[in-house]
């Protein structure tokens, strides 16, 4: 099916600003709280939410296979499982109601004063029920930086790391959206010269620059998903801050890998952006030698230009940007990541959410993490108010970006933010 909402010409009778993120060739999908305090299903064009409940509603989804309910729910879940012919049928429905010379509800005031919100007068949510996250490990940059530190140089890399994506399976239950504090985490530390091990707060809190995607459905349990076929079954993308405690995990992670370290918050963009959105922005990802074992190799352009950065804000203060990075540098591609992740049989389900895992770049300004960032700098980072961080420290709030940009049009994420607050007392 022809995707008629890539169309760089189109033109949208709401008003976008300059540089907006969600022009009318994005479209991308969200859940939102209404000002009447409905929760609906919709997307945005410029600075207005589309309640996409009502639109079905009143009947412009009309000739679409949809349940009747199917936006009127509090998650997008049964939407994604519907598949790709399905989204791209709403995605060009959408386009096309909301192109410049389409009247239908452009001259209807009835229908429009239920349809459209300006985005300061709803409240984003969590745009899918997240049953499994798996964070990945898959910049090249990154794996070597952090390698660096812990490890002879001439090894930082694993053996196994240019033979797979390495992941572990992280906790849902925390994923939260942008514009939601976390706590500082409590656990346990071992500090330099100690004898034994202390529990408080931590005193190394990061953020980690990542991207998530999104699954439908993809396999029954004991079935894999071949690698040429694994981004039919990726529905979309949202920016991603996997917070971390770097003094917690350095401590923990020996045996098995990440813990409490991780799973206190991750923080993503409410707004997922559609892989349709994005193919404009399809480019070679990096050369992979050794060459992946068979199930591994894969075809065409598999990455995705997408710039990103990293702000931190303190509390009454300016941001300032402190990593400016690109998705493109990812030396595993989320085609690779879902089937090594189905390779065994596991199963994935619609709302599945895979994280990339840090994104870091070749150039000192484009590391994905404090830790890396002040590491190559060997001094903190000054914030507008000559005030220094190492790492994240109360009330700072913490920006991700993220955007991709051609000759003809500019499709981006908004933003991921997140204030830090201080951890709250542990309960005896």
């Amino acid at each position: 099916m022809p995707q008629f909402a890539n169309n760089p010409n189109r033109k949208s009778w709401l008003p976008v600003p300059e540089n907006s993120d969600f022009p009318i060739q994005n479209i991308p999908f969200g859940v939102f709280l209404t000002k009447e305090d409905v929760i609906t299903t919709g997307t945005r064009i410029g600075d207005y939410a589309i309640d996409m409940g009502a639109l079905q509603q009143l009947g412009y989804f009309e000739g679409i296979d949809l349940p009747d309910d199917m936006f009127l729910q509090d998650s997008l879940n049964d939407f994604i499982s519907y598949g790709k012919k399905t989204w791209r049928q709403v995605r060009n429905r959408l386009s096309e109601i909301f192109e410049s010379n389409n009247s239908q509800l452009r001259d209807n005031t009835n229908h429009r004063e239920v349809v459209i919100f300006h985005i300061n007068d709803i409240e984003m949510l969590l745009p899918v029920q997240i049953g499994d996250y798996t964070d990945f490990y898959s910049s090249k940059e990154h794996a070597t930086n952090v390698g660096k530190m812990f490890r002879d140089p001439e090894n930082a890399l694993l053996p196994n790391w240019l033979h797979i994506p390495v992941g572990y399976h992280g906790r849902s239950s925390t994923i939260v959206p942008s514009g939601v504090p976390v706590h500082r985490p409590l656990g346990q530390t071992f500090l330099a010269d100690a004898t034994a091990p202390v529990f408080g707060p931590s005193k190394l809190v990061d953020f980690e620059l990542e991207m998530a995607f999104i699954t439908t459905d993809a396999n029954i349990m004991g079935e894999n998903v071949p690698v040429n076929e694994a981004e039919e079954y990726i529905f979309g993308m949202v920016l991603f801050n996997d917070w971390s405690a770097r003094d917690i995990q350095k401590w923990e992670y020996v045996p098995l890998g990440p813990f409490l370290a991780k799973n206190f918050a991750s923080s993503i963009s409410p707004w997922i952006v559609t892989m349709d959105a994005l193919e404009p922005f399809r480019v070679a990802s990096p050369e992979q030698n050794p060459k992946p074992l068979p199930y591994l190799q894969q075809e065409g352009n598999r990455a995705f230009d997408i710039q990103l950065e990293v702000a931190i804000q303190p509390e009454n203060v300016g941001e300032t940007v402190v990593s400016r990075s690109n998705f493109k540098y990812m030396y595993w591609t989320m085609a690779q990541q879902l089937a090594h992740h189905t390779s065994n049989g596991c199963r994935v389900n619609s709302g599945d959410m895979m994280g990339s895992g840090t994104i870091s770049g070749p150039t000192e300004d484009s590391f994905g993490s404090m830790l890396e960032l002040k590491k190559k700098k060997k001094n903190p980072l000054t914030m507008q108010d000559g005030s220094e961080r190492k790492f994240i420290n109360d009330n700072d709030t913490v920006i991700i970006r993220g955007y991709c940009k051609n000759e003809a049009i500019r499709i981006g994420f908004g933003e991921c933010s997140s204030k830090l607050l201080p951890a709250l007392p542990l309960k005896s």
